[in-house]
């Protein structure tokens, strides 16, 4: 651990990271044209299936609520996602000395030793976690476009737990303890940048801005009252893509094409808006 943090990037380096943070940031567009228009299938369904449809939706509704509250069945596993950071620490040190010279016993990791790690190190422990999600979406959408639009109600609630799993793992990776609940409000509001459009995305990222801010958390919390809404735009978000996956069979392709960029939009939401938020804290401390 000590060797990894002499790799620790300054502060040239760390704007630099946040200039790139912040260019994407300016490139999240209003959603497409077909984009809005697929949001229609999801009324049709509600026409053609409205009781598997609406009872899963309110199954969401509930479950959201608990995992805001204490995290529901939601929850990651801690442990894992700090052994692989820890793997790939011994990794990079290995790349940069040659060798691990470092052979003495290594004291057990957290959070705190996992939030001074390089940039490097988050960035590539992330981006493995986030290639492991996209391959199980992608077939996780397939086997639920066997069934057509009858198991669309079954691949919503599907997609909205890996979507809460895969935000909670990229928190882990920057230093973050989705365990609080002040961080699973913040995979919220991720989840609501990621489905809205370019307006909802200047308001999300304008709360956000004050996320760490203790005198105006209260504001951002406070706002967290219409949280209802997220699942529905999430839903909507990817609609069109499940118009081809209502047909049967053909549904297998779709579903895994649809599954697979949903995950990896909001695995980027996730990884960019933590990531800035722990260049930021490095900035202010090295600034204090």
């Amino acid at each position: 651990m000590k060797q990894a943090a002499q790799y620790r990037e300054g502060q040239d380096q760390l704007r630099h990271e946040l200039n790139t943070i912040e260019a994407w940031e300016k490139e999240q567009k209003d959603i497409f044209f077909w984009e809005k228009i697929g949001r229609w299938p999801f009324m049709l369904l509600d026409r053609l299936t409205p009781k598997i449809i609406k009872d899963k939706l309110e199954q969401l509704l509930n479950e959201l609520g608990s995992f805001i509250q204490n995290g529901g069945k939601y929850l990651v596993n801690e442990e894992t996602v700090l052994n692989k950071l820890k793997q790939t620490t011994r990794e990079h040190i290995i790349r940069q000395n040659g060798t691990d010279s470092d052979r003495s016993p290594e004291p057990a990791w957290g959070l705190k030793q996992a939030a001074e790690l390089p940039l490097t190190i988050m960035d590539q422990t992330a981006d493995e976690i986030i290639s492991g999600r996209v391959t199980f979406a992608t077939a996780q959408g397939a086997t639920t476009g066997v069934g057509g639009v009858f198991t669309i109600a079954a691949d919503i609630p599907i997609l909205l737990g890996l979507s809460l799993k895969v935000l909670q793992e990229m928190a882990l990776c920057y230093g973050f303890n989705p365990d609080d609940k002040q961080e699973r409000i913040f995979i919220i509001k991720c989840m609501q940048f990621a489905s809205s459009d370019i307006v909802g995305k200047k308001a999300v990222l304008e709360e956000l801005a004050l996320f760490d801010d203790p005198s105006r958390q209260a504001q951002v919390f406070s706002q967290m009252q219409g949280w209802k809404e997220v699942v529905n735009t999430y839903r909507d978000q990817f609609g069109w893509k499940k118009l081809l996956q209502m047909v049967p069979i053909a549904g297998i392709l779709f579903g895994s094409i649809a599954n697979r960029s949903a995950i990896r939009d909001i695995a980027e939401v996730g990884k960019m808006l933590y990531k800035k938020r722990r260049i930021l804290m490095r900035l202010a401390e090295a600034k204090n």
